[in-house]
């Protein structure tokens, strides 16, 4: 198929069309045949193909253009004589003007005056697009990220991440939003400065002395030693351990730290400032949205970074039986830069990003595919002539909380994944069952996070 000038009739062997473009005639073959491909894909059970059955004309026209474009290989066009076509004849058919005037303005140039090769859109025939495919976007957006301004999230409300385009889940599993209390990132922030772990934040992503770890190696640090005001900060939160592990940093630009309680007293601090936040609201919303009789938070870790240039995509929790979620929710972000957070759609053919968003969290469950999307705030190998502070350097720390309604279906793979990194403190917590913390209970209506270490 090549590109013939507008048709001229019937004149055989002329450069101008031969044939046109169109959507299927209805009842006709191929209009059955794709009308039984593309609806098939949208069901839950697949249907042989029946000749015999009206399946719906060309249904691709009434869908966005965004839901057609993931059709690939289930649409259909005919092309249609527009005269007799002889022998060797090629096909050809009208490009459209625009195509037209480019090729003709690129021709008259000199071979070796030209910047490149000819490439241009080629026209479609006039009316071949539906009226709902003009004048949309075709961009993937958050239906909820939209409305978060004229329609806030309310506190334990769980709500899928859903298409803009469509209303559509982006996964009907493992992406949700959590409405957290107003004021809850900050108040989570104050803690987290006043136990000095964003002092050692600063210090880890700048590369200090005694603080630049290898890729993929971690520490333990006192970050409680780093406060500035020592009489601001109790005995047992200044000797808390926190353990920081570097992420593997030798295969990317990725200087990614995971900050997390060593000790228990650091442990039981982190689940207490939790519940004094006001976490409890969403252990309660997502333990009420999903049915569970109660939820554990058996794992929390701060993540921080400055720069960025890939990250590989992963899932934190699988094959749990649906019952576990990393709730996700921002302390420190950099205003006026791009998404922070990439997530992958049911269908592993999608990646929407998504900013963090104070007091919202994001709950990603089993199989939730997400990674950390490229960033450039600061990197401590280009700066290191310049006389700065490391609380001067732009920083973004989040936290993520690990919570499950632990119980047989799921005890041993959640020891598999929990035990297999490296460092694993608390990991004794799966060695029997009922777990010997539950955080929130159904039967009994209760959320412990404030009062941690009871069974």
């Amino acid at each position: 198929i090549n590109h013939g000038g507008p048709s001229v009739g019937e004149k055989p062997k002329s450069n101008s069309a031969n044939v046109f473009v169109r959507w299927p005639e209805e009842g006709s073959k191929a209009a059955q045949l794709f009308g039984w491909a593309y609806t098939n894909g949208f069901g839950d059970k697949y249907q042989d193909f029946d000749p015999t059955t009206s399946y719906e004309h060309n249904p691709w026209l009434k869908m966005h253009p965004i839901d057609v474009m993931e059709r690939s290989g289930k649409l259909v066009f005919e092309y249609v004589a527009l005269r007799d076509i002889h022998n060797n004849e090629e096909i050809l058919i009208d490009y459209g003007p625009l195509w037209e005037n480019a090729w003709n303005s690129f021709s008259t140039v000199h071979p070796y005056a030209r910047s490149g090769y000819f490439r241009h859109s080629i026209g479609v025939p006039p009316n071949l697009y539906p009226p709902n495919w003009l004048h949309v976007s075709d961009k993937y957006e958050i239906k909820e990220i939209k409305d978060f301004e004229s329609n806030p999230l309310k506190p334990g409300e769980v709500l899928p991440l859903t298409w803009a385009h469509n209303g559509k889940p982006v996964s009907s599993k493992y992406a949700y939003v959590v409405g957290l209390p107003e004021g809850f990132s900050d108040k989570f922030l104050k803690y987290s400065e006043e136990i000095g772990v964003v002092d050692l934040y600063n210090k880890l992503l700048a590369e200090q002395q005694g603080y630049h770890l290898p890729s993929d190696g971690f520490a333990v640090y006192k970050p409680g030693h780093l406060v500035s005001n020592q009489t601001s900060i109790g005995k047992v939160e200044r000797d808390m351990e926190f353990f920081a592990h570097r992420y593997h940093s030798d295969q990317f630009n990725f200087n990614m730290h995971f900050v997390a309680a060593w000790d228990e007293a650091a442990r039981l601090s982190v689940l207490k400032a939790l519940g004094n936040a006001g976490f409890d609201v969403a252990l309660r919303g997502i333990g009420e949205r999903f049915g569970y009789y109660n939820l554990t938070c058996f794992h929390g870790s701060y993540m921080g970074v400055t720069h960025c240039d890939q990250s590989k995509m992963h899932s934190d929790i699988y094959a749990t039986d649906d019952k576990s979620w990393n709730i996700i929710f921002p302390l420190i972000t950099v205003e006026g830069t791009d998404p922070e957070l990439d997530i992958m759609a049911e269908d592993m053919n999608t990646i929407i990003a998504v900013h963090y968003l104070k007091d919202i969290a994001y709950a990603i469950g089993d199989f939730g595919y997400h990674q950390t999307r490229p960033i450039a705030y600061y990197d401590p190998e280009e700066h290191r002539d310049k006389k700065k502070k490391p609380s001067e350097f732009p920083i973004r720390v989040v936290f993520g909380a690990y919570c499950s309604q632990v119980d047989e279906t799921n005890f041993a793979m959640l020891r598999h994944i929990y035990d297999g990194d490296d460092p694993a403190p608390f990991a004794d917590q799966f060695s029997q069952l009922p777990m010997k913390e539950i955080h929130w209970d159904r039967s009994t209506h209760s959320v412990s996070l404030a009062m941690p270490g009871r069974a």
